[in-house]
């Protein structure tokens, strides 16, 4: 294996183009950002180099094709399960493609390697207003509630979903000492679970209120 500046130009665009990547997810304050994504695509691109001088005959991509499984590990490194579902599927899935750009690097496919920088950032950005404005027009909250049982709200705050066209998905109730508490999953838009919340929180009855 000879000493080629076509080595030195990848391992720096591998750089340039995983920090790029990086520095969205570093805004962002995500767990995977900018340093760790700059060493999944130079290391991406050093393995696929390796790879071409390293396997024989039609092993030359054994090395390379080993980074798809190896990235799984660190992918599944920043997943985990928060109060409201999972949490991290995007960051993973950016470690992987990010792992992709350095594989297209290191392969010389740097045109391949340099658009799906771009459409990974592009996804990232524009994508993510989409993604806000989807999740305003549809929100999923927790209320969790509690009033005297005197009070006989049982149905109450049921009715009170409807009124603000809030859609229950779950919901459980249980009885301590003196008190109710309800807790309700609810979908629907976000001005009509402001709306809610405004009433719930004038409400006289309501001893404690979580949302």
């Amino acid at each position: 294996m000879e000493y080629s500046p076509e080595f030195v130009y990848k391992l720096l665009l591998a750089m340039a183009l995983g920090g790029i990547i990086g520095i969205e997810r570093e805004l962002r304050s995500k767990s995977a950002g900018f340093r760790t994504l700059i060493l999944i695509c130079l290391g991406a691109t050093m393995f696929t180099i390796y790879s071409q001088f390293l396997g024989k005959g039609n092993n030359a991509d054994r090395i390379a094709s080993n980074v798809v499984v190896g990235i799984g590990f660190i992918g599944a490194g920043v997943i985990f399960k928060g109060d409201r579902g999972v949490n991290g599927i995007t960051t993973a899935a950016s470690i992987w493609l990010t792992a992709a750009v350095g594989v297209g690097v290191g392969c010389g496919y740097y045109f391949v390697a340099v658009l799906g920088c771009v459409l990974v950032l592009t996804t990232l950005f524009l994508f993510s207003i989409l993604d806000g404005y989807l999740d305003r027009l549809n929100q999923i909250r927790e209320y969790n509630i509690e009033y005297a049982y005197e009070a006989n709200n049982q149905h109450k705050y049921e009715k009170l979903f409807s009124k603000y066209g809030l859609s229950v998905k779950a919901r459980s109730q249980k009885k301590q000492g003196n008190m109710i508490r309800g807790s309700w999953i609810v979908m629907g838009k976000e001005s009509r679970h402001h709306h809610f919340i405004e009433v719930i929180l004038k409400d006289k009855d309501v001893a404690e209120f979580e949302f």
